[in-house]
């Protein structure tokens, strides 16, 4: 645009990014959160580019909705919400699962509506849904600080938009014709040029800016799922990410190649504990059970020792293992355990009271179990993982 963001030729995605966020800084046109460098940024008019949703048809008849947690995104949820329709908001980073569902409290005030929408509000007014949890999204809000006519969006670089969206059409959250919005200022509106984009990265079907609304009738496929072999972050997210790591497990037992980039874990699967066996041999009743728990019929137990340095020991850390579906085998849970590398000295298998226990060589190898084991889900259940309530000295047998 003349007298806005000027690209030279061959200009990177990192060259686009730092243009918008210096000519956001420079013009005045920035708005909190500030600086704008290395974040969606916020702009002024934002909220009336974003009141202009309201407009379209596609969200009219939309029940839920996703959309980021930017704070140029606010005047959206508004929307959503004063529209009683169901909002999706990605959790930061992913860290605790995939999105929050925004729950306004009853008879919520336009006041309380706007809480709601903010940063606050999505950490005060929202409950958890998992991969498990069955949404079905009828519209994509994400934020940009790059975007063309032609549909072609640049991000802030960390690739979250583009994964939530692809994570999404691995459980059937979104279909092919699901619309993507974006809501930018005119001056983030650029002619991005087309080789920088990659097969994975998100395009929009609309522009929302403060002047105007671009329907960009975007051709270029959306990704069509997490392409494990073309990222090189897979392995660093699946560390951080827990709900990636149980959608990448999901994905494996459907038979698809899930194999990654970065092959690093083939370095660490050298220290991991010993194997577990295919089979769970009856022991008898566990003496001690996670708080609340129902008490142990005999035969209701099967124990693997699997590590001498198990008995006679007075440090181990027991971690429960809780809302075990009924259909889901001793096995599944072992294949699962060694694939996120939370491979126990012992594992007790309770699966008529739909739990486990398992036992790790102390408190550090216990925690980062259940720190690889979180969001994990089997047969359509969140397991929920964490340190054994009661735990005694083992070597007190």
């Amino acid at each position: 645009m003349e007298g806005g963001v000027r690209l030279r030729a061959g200009a990177s995605k990192r060259d686009v990014r730092e243009k918008v966020w210096d000519y956001l800084e420079s013009s005045g046109l920035a708005d909190f959160p500030r600086p704008v460098h290395h974040r969606i940024p916020n702009f002024k008019g934002s909220h009336q580019a974003c009141c202009s949703i309201k407009e379209l048809d596609i969200f009219s008849r939309a029940h839920e909705i996703k959309v980021d947690p930017d704070k140029p995104l606010e005047g959206v949820r508004l929307a959503a919400l004063q529209a009683r329709k169901t909002l999706l908001v990605p959790t930061p980073r992913l860290r605790t699962g995939l999105f929050n569902k925004i729950v306004p409290p009853p008879g919520a005030t336009k006041e309380i509506l706007r809480t709601c929408a903010t940063s606050q509000g999505i950490k005060e007014y929202s409950v958890p849904v998992g991969l498990d949890g069955k949404a079905r999204v009828d519209l994509v809000v994400v934020g940009s600080v790059a975007v063309s006519e032609k549909g072609w969006r640049i991000g802030k670089g960390e690739g979250y938009a583009d994964m939530e969206y692809a994570m999404m059409v691995s459980m059937g959250a979104v279909q092919e014709d699901t619309p993507v919005i974006t809501v930018v200022h005119d001056c983030q509106v650029l002619d991005i040029a087309e080789e920088l984009l990659d097969d994975h990265d998100l395009t929009v079907d609309y522009i929302l800016t403060p002047t105007r609304t671009i329907k960009t009738n975007c051709k270029r496929p959306k990704p069509q799922g997490i392409m494990w072999h073309k990222a090189s972050w897979s392995y660093e997210m699946l560390e951080k990410i827990p709900i990636l790591k149980s959608l990448r497990y999901k994905e494996k037992q459907a038979g698809k190649d899930v194999t990654l980039r970065d092959q690093r874990s083939d370095a660490a699967n050298t220290d991991r504990p010993a194997a577990l066996d295919e089979k769970a041999t009856a022991e008898g009743a566990r003496p001690q059970a996670a708080a609340g728990s129902a008490q142990l019929g005999p035969h209701s137990v099967k124990s693997n020792v699997l590590s001498p340095s198990l008995e006679g020991s007075g440090t181990i850390t027991t971690v429960y293992v809780g809302n075990i579906p009924p259909s889901l085998r001793v096995s599944e849970l072992k294949g699962a355990l060694r694939e996120f590398h939370a491979t126990p000295l012992r594992l007790n298998w309770q699966g008529a009271q739909h739990r486990a226990f398992l036992d790790y060589k102390d408190k550090a190898a216990a925690e980062s179990a259940v720190s690889s084991l979180k969001g994990l889900s089997l047969r359509g259940s969140t397991l929920r993982v964490e340190l054994a309530k009661n735990q005694r000295n083992k070597g007190q047998v």
